[in-house]
Order: C-alpha cells, then structure tokens, then sequence
C-alpha cells in the first residue's frame, strides 16, 4: 500500500465507482503512450467529475479577468487548483505577471478539528506525500516557465496553519489585493478565520469560491460563511456541471 492510499478521505462514489477509477488509474500508470505524448493525451484519463472541475475553475477564473488582483487558493493539497490557475492565466492573460497564485496548506492534513465541523473529519485527514509540497513546486516551476515572462516566479506556496500564515503573509505583503479566493479547507476555523482576515483586501468583482458549501459532511464551511458573510447579502452561485462548488461575487 503506498502512502497515498493510507490517507484518509470522504468518496461519495460507490464501491464499484471507485474499483472503475482505479482501474484507469492503473491504466494510466501503465500507459503504452510515449513519454514524449502522455501529457498531450490526459484527456483519455480525465473522468466526467474531473472535467466537470476544471470547467468550474475556467469559469471563475474569466469572471476575475478584469479584476486586478491575486489568486489565492486556501487548501492546496495536492495542488490540482494552483496548476490549473497558472495555465488559465497562460491562457486568458499571459503577461499579467501581476497576477501571483499563492497556495496556503499545512501538506499535513487538517491542523484540528472543531465540533461544527460534524462527525465525519479528525484531524490529520486529507494529508499528503511526505515532502510533497517540494514536489509541487517542480511541477509549478515547469509551469511558470512555460508561460510568457518566466523568468518572474508567479506563484508561492505558504506552509502551515493559514489561520496564522495567512495574517502574517498580508502584514508582510500589504498591498496585496485579491482579485479570487478559492476555499478548499473544508472545516469551519480555518475558513471563517481566513474570510475574516481577506476582507479588508476585497474589492468590488472579487470572486470567493467554495468547495463544500451546502454540504452535509462538511458543514463547518458554511457554517464559516454564514457567520462572517451571512447568506442573505450575496448570490451564491454555481454551475450546472458540478454540483458542489460555488461562488460569489463582492459587489
């Protein structure tokens, strides 16, 4: 078993969705598809959920076009999100160099867990690879480079527990505006904290995105939200492809 499978995570997939998906992971693993084309044909390997997502991810991302600011993802893990915005970036504007990606995770699961938070989550889920954020940075790198004005590092990668990271990273930064929040912490502290802490730095067509609102296994996050923003002042939206994320747009 590799580390990765020890990790723990919610599926809402059924056992034979999930043999399915693993049966194409191990295809995938054992492509016959040069090297050289395996990353021009991923698309053989994308399932309707994933695709789902990353047509999520363009839509909010064309909507902060025109909103100067940065990109902050609160929940990297992985860091799926933070290579998706660096290429639609690419692609929408590429020499806006202004426009930075910054990821804040701890790369060790949730820090703690709070009793909002509802019975299905403990600390220490939705970990990682040890040393991975090392890896992920490789792998923003390729991208940064592959984009216009590569030699400006357009992204960053803050570690630790952004109820705390995130208050000093704007001390540190005071200028920064954020055009996109997307919050993909799950639980109820860390979001209500860092939407507290990103209020002063919005400004009118900031876009804040969400993974797990309205979602009974994680409550915590709109728990997080109903508190700092209320429900009734903005219209969260969402789109008909993905069931899960949402967004709001400041006005």
């Amino acid at each position: 078993m590799t580390e990765e499978n020890v990790v723990k995570t919610l599926v809402g997939s059924t056992p034979n969705e999930v043999d399915a998906k693993l049966g194409l992971a191990t295809k995938l693993r054992n492509s016959r598809i040069p090297d050289a084309e395996i990353l021009d044909n991923l698309g053989l390997y994308l399932t309707r959920q994933t695709l789902s997502r990353i047509a999520f991810m363009q839509k909010i991302y064309e909507l902060i076009v025109p909103v100067h600011g940065v990109v902050m993802e609160f929940g990297v893990r992985w860091g799926q999100n933070m290579s998706l915005f660096s290429n639609l970036r690419g692609i929408h504007e590429p020499f806006n160099y202004n426009r930075r990606i910054i990821g804040f995770d701890t790369f060790e699961g949730f820090p703690s867990v709070d009793e909002r938070d509802g019975r299905l989550v403990s600390a220490g889920d939705y970990g990682v690879a040890t040393d991975w954020k090392e890896d992920l940075d490789g792998i923003l790198d390729f991208h940064n480079a592959n984009a216009p004005i590569p030699h400006k590092k357009k992204f960053d990668l803050v570690v630790g527990d952004a109820t705390k990271t995130l208050p000093d990273y704007l001390e540190k930064n005071p200028e920064t505006i954020v055009a996109l929040a997307y919050f993909d912490f799950d639980i109820y502290a860390p979001t209500r904290d860092c939407l507290e802490a990103l209020l002063p730095h919005l400004t009118k067509g900031s876009v804040l995105a969400f993974d797990e609102l309205n979602t009974p296994e994680f409550p915590g996050e709109t728990l997080a939200l109903k508190e700092v923003l209320g429900l009734s002042r903005y219209a969260i939206r969402r789109e008909a492809f993905s069931p899960l994320t949402s967004y709001l747009v400041i006005e």
